[in-house]
């Protein structure tokens, strides 16, 4: 088992049970302009930040709308998700409990905005587990680069060295690695088309976190 003193948690996906419901809101926001969700899109967007993926949406739908609105209609559709319907991934507060009993700092890396991750935390109860949260809104960069996870480290006073990372994408896998983060792959079924490269690229791949109490 990996020797560590600052666990990095993703959210979406690795933390949550939330991929299927942006996948829902990403369908119900193109079917309503009459698109068809293309096959790689989710892929295409799961590291970027909202404005990203808002510029990235109309360019390649050549939608005549504002990235405002657009993020507008998101966010009203995202928060309703997060604050009422989303839930843990089965095992994880008794894993961050157990970190929390053995004196590991705790904290978030994650892509969604702060609007989004306080109430799904906090309607879960682990809110108060964290000792530090930091999204892409903290940043200038995506996860395509090391920036959340070097700030996340140094927020939690720990040297990325001394870190563990967990991630349900490779994308965030790949940029841990690079800055000698150990990486703990977590199954989720959005990421099935890159699941042999996130298995081979991760110190530790696990189908739940059952697997580390």
């Amino acid at each position: 088992m990996l020797d560590f003193k600052g666990a990095i948690f993703d959210l979406d996906g690795t933390l949550i049970d939330s991929m299927k419901i942006w996948e829902k809101i990403d369908m119900d926001f193109l079917n309503k302009r009459n698109i068809k969700m293309p096959a790689d899109y989710i892929e295409m967007i799961n590291s970027m930040s909202f404005d990203k993926v808002a510029k990235y949406t109309i360019d390649r739908f050549g939608l005549n709308e504002k990235e405002e609105d657009i993020i507008k209609e998101w966010h009203e559709m995202a928060v309703y998700e997060y604050t009422n319907n989303i839930k843990l991934k089965p095992y994880v507060k008794e894993y961050l409990h157990k970190l929390k009993h053995n004196n590991i700092k705790i904290g978030l890396a994650t892509t969604s905005p702060k609007y989004l991750y306080e109430p799904v935390l906090k309607n879960n109860n682990i809110y108060e587990l964290f000792d530090e949260l930091v999204s892409l809104e903290d940043v200038t960069r995506d996860k395509n680069y090391p920036d959340i996870y070097l700030l996340t480290s140094e927020k939690l006073g720990v040297n990325p060295n001394d870190c563990v990372g967990f991630e349900d994408i490779l994308i965030g896998i790949n940029t841990m690695k690079k800055i000698n983060i150990k990486c703990i792959g977590v199954y989720d079924e959005s990421s099935l088309y890159e699941i042999d490269k996130i298995k081979d690229s991760c110190d530790i791949f696990i189908h739940s976190f059952k697997e580390l109490l």
